[in-house]
């Protein structure tokens, strides 16, 4: 009897492990990769819209606001070792680019917000950020890891892509020219 109850505990566990790796390969198959995966494509899809709360001041910032600009959408989270050291980077872009009509906006996303404070005040960040606590906005734009950088155009298309620390400025400086069309 213990036998028998002992072999159908087993059955049960290997077809539910064997269920979820069926869910597993479906939703990579599926899967259309977000708008990293298109821009990876060749294809300068539509950024996912957003409306979330703001860190740098109170209230919230939309990304439909900024229709018109180019936008530099950097994803960070406090915790994260490279974000740190791009973060200085991403702030002399904005310095140098904001007067141009050039935007950077940092989503920090999977942290607290007090870490996330903490975080701009330490680094010095003085560009507008908000805050996906949740992650909401990782499934539509593909990401992988992070940080991750978006550059998007005027029209709200995407048309660049960095997957990981951006090292010098020279890259963000590069991602804005294509985004201007320049």
């Amino acid at each position: 009897m213990a036998r028998a109850l002992k072999l159908t505990a087993q059955a049960v566990a290997v077809a539910a492990v064997a269920g979820l790796l069926v869910l597993l390969i479906w939703k990579i198959v599926e899967d259309d990769g977000g708008a990293a995966s298109a821009v990876e494509r060749g294809e300068q899809p539509l950024a996912p819209g957003f409306t979330l709360p703001r860190l740098d001041r109170l209230g919230e910032l939309s990304l439909e606001s900024l229709r018109g600009k180019v936008v530099v959408l950097n994803f960070w989270a406090s915790w994260c070792g490279p974000c740190k050291k791009e973060a200085p980077l991403l702030e002399a872009a904005w310095q140098a680019w904001r007067d141009r009509g050039v935007v950077v906006v940092g989503v920090d996303a999977k942290d607290f917000t007090g870490d996330a404070k903490r975080f701009m005040r330490r680094y010095g960040v003085t560009y507008p950020n908000v805050h996906d606590g949740s992650g909401d906005l990782e499934e539509p734009y593909g990401l992988l890891a992070y940080p991750e950088t978006f550059f998007v155009d005027r029209r709200g298309r995407i048309v660049e892509h960095v997957i990981g620390q951006i090292h010098e400025r020279a890259e963000i400086d590069a991602g804005i020219r294509v985004a201007q069309g320049t």
